[in-house]
C-alpha cells in the first residue's frame, strides 16, 4: 500500500536531491525541475510524483535540457538500446528481460515476475533491485527520454483487485527509479491489470509471463 507522508517532507527530500546529466553525473535540480516537482505535490505520497499528467511538455523539455530532433532521435535511441542490452545481458540470457525497439524509436523493456514480485505483493524483491539499478544507470546517461512504467497481472483474482495490484507494482518500480536519481519529471506509471496477457493464463508458465512490468522509454522530441 502507498505510504502517506507529509507533503512538506516530500518537498524537502526531493528539492534537496540531485538529478543527473547525460553522462550520469550528479547535478542540482534546476528551477524547472523544482517547479514541476512542487506542482505534482497535490497527493501526499511519492507515487503521486510519477504522473506526466501533472506536468506539461514544456516543463519536460526544459527539465531534460531540450528535446531531440530529426535523425538524431534514432541514433540516440539506438545507442541507448545497445547500452541497455550490454548491461542487461545476464538477465536477457535467463529470459527475465526483453528489449525491443519500436517503429517510433521508443524502447520496450519487459521484465517478468521471475525476480520481481511475490504473488499478491507489490513489494520489490531484493533480487529485482540490481536489475533496476542497471536500468537506472543507463536512463540517467540518456536524459532526453521519458519513461512510462506499466504494470500487468495474470487473470487470477478479481478484475478490480488485479487492476489495483498492477498500479501498485508499476508505482513501486517508478518510485525505486526516483530513489536512484532518475528525474521524477521524466517518469509516469499506471497499471493495465489483466487486460493485456502475453501468454495463456491456463498454465503457470503463462501466468508468470503475464505478471510483468514494462518500461516504455520514449525520446523527448523538440517542438512537440
Amino acid at each position: 500500500m502507498r505510504k502517506t507522508v507529509s507533503i512538506t517532507i516530500i518537498a524537502a527530500l526531493l528539492l534537496s536531491a540531485c538529478a543527473t546529466n547525460d553522462l550520469g553525473d550528479k547535478r542540482d535540480l534546476n528551477n524547472t525541475e523544482k517547479g514541476a516537482i512542487i506542482g505534482t505535490l497535490g497527493g501526499a505520497a511519492v507515487g503521486a510524483l510519477v504522473n506526466h499528467k501533472n506536468r506539461g511538455k514544456g516543463a519536460l523539455i526544459g527539465a531534460v535540457g531540450g528535446g531531440l530532433a530529426g535523425g538524431g532521435i534514432g541514433y540516440y535511441m539506438d545507442n541507448q538500446a545497445k547500452d541497455l542490452q550490454k548491461q542487461l545481458a545476464p538477465e536477457m540470457s535467463r529470459g527475465e528481460v526483453t528489449i525491443q525497439k519500436q517503429a517510433d524509436n521508443s524502447l520496450l523493456v519487459s521484465m517478468t515476475s521471475t525476480t520481481g514480485f511475490d504473488t499478491n505483493s507489490a513489494a520489490l524483491k531484493p533480487a529485482y533491485t540490481p536489475t533496476l539499478d542497471k536500468i537506472a544507470r543507463v536512463v540517467n546517461q540518456y536524459g532526453k527520454t521519458m519513461i512510462t512504467v506499466v504494470g500487468h497481472t495474470d487473470s487470477v483474482g478479481k478484475d478490480a483487485y488485479n487492476q489495483t495490484l498492477s498500479e501498485q507494482r508499476a508505482r513501486a518500480v517508478a518510485d525505486y527509479f526516483v530513489s536512484r536519481q532518475v528525474n521524477p519529471v521524466r517518469l509516469d506509471s499506471y497499471g493495465k491489470g489483466e487486460t493485456e496477457p502475453r501468454a495463456s493464463n491456463d498454465t503457470e508458465d503463462g501466468r508468470r509471463m503475464n505478471r510483468r512490468v514494462e518500461l516504455w522509454i520514449m525520446p523527448v522530441k523538440a517542438g512537440n
